[in-house]
């Protein structure tokens, strides 16, 4: 698992705070079944068993009292070991989420990995090439999947041309170049505060244009790396996504070990 370096003292902020409106269910997205449990319990058995983190931040929606008392039952699990349990309340974005788990951070944190709930079924080992990646001089980094899908640059139409259809190809990217990026995104603490820390000052077109944690480092001109990330660890957002992973759990392989 490890490659031999010393491993910073890590901590992973698992944001939970999503309304979960795509699913349909009526709850917080956390808060939802996946084999026959939340899916938050999901993602918190997944970091815990990978074994990485000191600390475990959870940052859950306001007043999502149920989910409190699954994570106190869990903490009484934890009694005799396992990482340190801790709850807060997220905000309004995704962006002031993660800075309310940066805020319930211990004393002695050194690097933080910042985890999507959503993305349930994380393999292991995911977590440890995050972790040893910042072992070995990283100051950012994310786990990413190549691209299957050819992807192009479009525009929107207009006039007698909207008519044909509402958008007009601009460009074919190159696949070979390009990634889909996932969590957990390990880094520096100083380097993730740095960055939100410039982030608070972004006007509201500015913040809607930042779509993870990553991007932000990335603004401030410091080097993001990438380690492969794994199939498994689709973001469950829509009916379909949930689908999938249901039939990930009663598949005949054991999911969490199966890929890495």
């Amino acid at each position: 698992m490890s490659n031999g370096l010393p491993r910073p003292v890590t901590a992973v902020i698992l944001v939970a705070a999503g309304s979960g409106e795509r699913l349909g269910h009526g709850m917080p997205k956390a808060a939802v079944p996946l084999g026959g449990e939340p899916i938050l319990m999901h993602a918190l058995r997944g970091v815990v068993a990978s074994g990485v983190s000191s600390q475990i931040c959870i940052v859950l929606p306001a007043g999502a009292d149920g989910l409190h008392e699954l994570l106190e039952e869990f903490r009484q699990e934890l009694a005799d070991g396992g990482p340190l349990l801790t709850v807060v309340d997220g905000g309004a974005t995704r962006a002031e989420s993660v800075r309310a788990g940066i805020g319930g951070l211990i004393e002695g944190i050194e690097a933080v990995l910042v985890h999507d709930a959503a993305r349930a079924l994380t393999p292991e080992n995911v977590f440890h090439r995050v972790v040893d990646s910042l072992a070995a001089g990283a100051v950012a980094v994310i786990p990413a999947v190549p691209v299957v899908d050819t992807v192009k640059t479009v525009t929107r139409t207009s006039g007698d041309e909207s008519a044909i259809a509402p958008e007009l190809v601009t460009g074919t990217a190159p696949r070979e170049d390009l990634r889909s990026v996932q969590t957990p995104q390990g880094f520096r603490l100083s380097t993730l505060l740095q960055a939100h820390k410039s982030a608070s000052q972004f006007d509201e077109a500015q913040a809607a244009a930042v779509t993870d944690d990553a991007m932000l480092v990335e603004l401030l001109g410091v080097p993001v790396h990438a380690v492969h990330g794994s199939t498994q660890s689709l973001k469950i957002t829509t009916p379909l996504d949930l689908i999938i992973a249901e039939g990930l759990l009663e598949g005949p392989l054991g999911i969490r070990w199966v890929e890495g």
